[in-house]
């Protein structure tokens, strides 16, 4: 039986009044690519800031193993954190310095290692991510696409075991959407990580996901959960079904980007 990496058991998230999502309760399995997905307004970037601790629930607990989150217990939250990387949707990398400077700064911060060794390991980071020789740039000197992977770089900067990413693919064009969702599976696989997805593009959901939540606005809560293809073939609930396979151009730009690498080159 796969051993579960996270439990969210009767989550409730509120901004004063206001709750955004009530009685959560699922878990994340080790080697999942779990997808947090919904409608705009949902609460889907808010689950994210719960599950990395940014963001204190008014009821309910978030486990990784046998640890609590929110506990009282003092050093939990460093000692979870350390298991974990986070993707940011802007990436926000700083701008003042180069890649293997914003790889680095974890490094730095949270290790003994001296600066070339730091060094070292940032050019590795980079290289797996498809940036070798790229450690001097400056994120203003690289695409969006490359901000991003420059972004995963430093989400693994010191080896997480669970891999948090919020809206990866925002902002991208289809093929660059395309090669990251890859390098996303690529590293997955490589690394033996979990990675939680918050997304509402189809083509990273339907690439990647193996696992996932439906948060209802409307409701305030899960309606729906699985692997996202049985869900848009075989889920009853007609407002996920539509979600799963409104208009179709999305999932023909995976297909359409599938295509393309497997013809040949002329």
């Amino acid at each position: 039986m796969t051993e579960p990496d996270i439990r969210v058991d009767d989550l409730t998230m509120a901004y004063g009044s206001y709750v955004v999502q009530q009685a959560l309760s699922f878990t994340i399995d080790r080697g999942d690519v779990f997808i947090i997905m919904g409608g705009s307004g949902c609460g889907k970037s808010t689950l994210l800031r719960h599950l990395i601790g940014l963001q204190k629930p008014v009821k309910g607990t978030v486990r990784y193993g046998d640890l609590n989150l929110w506990s009282d217990e003092p050093g939990t939250m460093d000692r979870v954190r350390r298991r974990f990387g986070v993707l940011y949707q802007s990436s926000a990398l700083w701008s003042s310095m180069t890649l293997a400077e914003n790889i680095g700064l974890p490094l730095a911060e949270h290790t003994d290692l001296k600066p070339q060794q730091i060094r070292e390991l940032a050019s590795l980071k980079l290289a797996l991510v498809g940036l070798t020789g790229f450690e001097d740039y400056y994120p203003s000197e690289i695409s969006g696409g490359m901000k991003k992977r420059a972004a995963l770089a430093r989400a693994m900067a010191l080896d997480p075991e669970i891999l948090f990413l919020d809206e990866p693919s925002a902002g991208l064009d289809p093929i660059s959407g395309y090669l990251l969702n890859k390098l996303i599976l690529e590293l997955r696989d490589s690394l033996g990580a979990t990675v939680v997805v918050v997304t509402h593009d189809l083509a990273s959901i339907f690439a990647i996901g193996n696992n996932s939540v439906f948060l209802d606005a409307d409701s305030k809560t899960i309606i729906a959960g699985g692997d996202p293809k049985r869900l848009r073939d075989e889920c009853e609930n007609a407002m996920v079904r539509s979600f799963l396979t409104r208009g179709g151009s999305e999932a023909k730009v995976a297909a359409g980007a599938e295509t393309q690498k497997r013809s040949p080159k002329r």
